[in-house]
């Protein structure tokens, strides 16, 4: 019944993609609940990414991490393309251009630091160069069948700049992240699922309503112990020095008083019959409005 209401909210806000209030919206976001939408908004450039685009992709993300009642977000390209990389008009200018431009990325830093909150991506069309690194920076990714990842950037001499060198091998292995980072080819749907490029791979025209579906099951959970845990195995991958490094750092990020509180009341409403037989819903009480510290 929550998935049905967020569909019909996402089914009546899309017919305003084009509205006149949000043609100068380089991003278009939107509240689904404790879910929200963030749409890269320039499908006349394949979404590709400007320095303003940047910089206000950026602070929303940012608005999202800081906002208590959002706690998952979807990340979209309107228009048919989840995001085609840097926009190569203001790089091609001149080479003080280029120097502004790649400046703006390093000072945004959007990619390449922990977001404390999930992020799904919903990926149609292109998501290449830069728009891949998005992707990866995403903790799930729903593709469409049609879709392609890729560092297409490789055929124009421009670096990866975003996180991918780092992300991509940690998640697909050494050998395979170097064959897509040194041929620069393109990778569609079914090896993309094979490879562990994505998380789910769905039908052309349905990534942004699958991704919020996706969304849904994961903001119905206790949100304090989702997002330690979360960040648990981030550290595990990208920071720990050591197996006893990462183990150490599960056993104190998972032990606070809010932790505790949090487990003991969980613990009691699994014996009143809650999420009893393997059931996923009804988990948190409907009538009991948590305020969660991240």
């Amino acid at each position: 019944m929550k998935t049905l209401k967020l569909m019909k909210h996402l089914n009546s806000y899309t017919k305003r993609y084009y509205s006149t209030q949000n043609l100068d919206k380089k991003i278009v976001v939107e509240k689904l609940g404790t879910i929200t939408t963030i749409g890269i908004n320039r499908p006349e450039k394949r979404n590709s990414l400007d320095s303003q685009t940047l910089v206000q992709l950026s602070n929303e993300v940012e608005v999202f991490e800081n906002d208590k009642s959002a706690y998952v977000a979807v990340l979209y390209g309107i228009g048919g393309n989840f995001c085609s990389g840097y926009d190569l008009n203001e790089i091609a200018v001149s080479k003080e251009n280029a120097e502004s431009f790649f400046k703006t990325i390093s000072n945004v830093n959007l990619t390449r630091r922990f977001i404390r909150k999930p992020l799904v991506a919903a990926i149609s069309g292109y998501a290449v160069g830069s728009g891949m690194e998005l992707a990866l920076m995403c903790d799930l990714r729903v593709m469409e069948d049609t879709a392609v990842l890729g560092f297409l950037n490789r055929r124009f001499g421009i670096p990866t700049l975003d996180g991918g060198t780092v992300r991509l091998s940690s998640m697909v292995g050494l050998p395979y992240a170097l064959d897509l980072l040194l041929t620069g080819r393109g990778v569609t749907g079914k090896e993309a699922l094979e490879r562990g490029l994505t998380t789910r791979l769905v039908a052309c025209g349905t990534s942004l309503g699958q991704a919020i579906n996706l969304a849904s099951s994961v903001n119905k959970y206790s949100q304090l112990s989702l997002n330690t845990d979360r960040k648990s195995m981030y550290y595990s991958i990208f920071e720990a020095k050591s197996l006893d490094d990462a183990m150490n750092f599960e056993k104190i990020n998972s032990i606070s008083d809010d932790i505790i509180s949090e487990s003991v009341d969980g613990a009691r409403r699994f014996l009143s019959g809650v999420g009893k037989h393997g059931k996923f819903y009804n988990i948190i009480e409907k009538e009991k409005k948590i305020e969660h510290q991240f």
